[in-house]
């Protein structure tokens, strides 16, 4: 097994480790994890210094989140997969942001053929026909996130649910939701 994958630590571990800043975990931590967020900003439209970047916001963020006692080991989530899931979705948030929607060309509708604003209208049609397909959780839970713009930390205390907990169910209903459109397109 290479040494990158390998984990010395327990989660308790990790987490002593971080809150008292021990150098063998907090370099563990980064070299372990740095290359699977590097990977994913690459495969995202993204280039090496914005993975860095991203990298350090996502582990001052988990960092603090111990810190404050916000992620513990009674909730059941991995420190590994805690950072991961901090940037990828700060990486979406980028994506999603202004910022980085100016430095995108733009295709004005008068680029785009007749069939591609057929298939955008479809493709829209059905995200909103498998929406409604949705269980009432999984509807509620998508709305409040990318309608309401709520934070997870809302949403988590709408359903009597932990932080993790919350993300972990939006991150399937959105997938489902994904699963489904794309059964239709096929």
């Amino acid at each position: 097994m290479q040494e990158s994958t390998f984990n010395p630590f327990t989660q308790d571990q990790l987490l002593l480790g971080i809150k008292s800043n021990e150098p063998k975990v907090l370099k563990w931590l980064y070299h372990s994890q740095y290359p699977k967020i590097e990977k994913y900003v690459m495969a995202n439209n993204g280039d090496e210094d914005q993975a860095k970047d991203l990298f350090q916001e996502a582990f001052i963020a988990l960092w603090n989140n111990v810190k404050s006692d916000k992620l513990r080991p009674e909730n059941g989530t991995a420190v590994t997969g805690y950072l991961y899931q901090i940037a990828k979705n700060k990486w979406l948030d980028y994506l999603r942001s202004s910022r980085y929607k100016n430095t995108t060309g733009l295709q004005t509708h008068h680029d785009k053929s007749e069939e591609e604003d057929y298939n955008l209208e479809a493709n829209q049609s059905n995200v909103e026909e498998e929406f409604k397909k949705l269980g009432e959780n999984c509807r509620e839970i998508l709305k409040r996130f990318y309608f309401l713009k709520e934070s997870m930390e809302t949403i988590a205390k709408a359903f009597n649910w932990t932080e993790a907990t919350a993300r972990n169910n939006k991150y399937r209903c959105i997938q489902r939701l994904k699963e489904k459109v794309n059964t239709l397109k096929n």
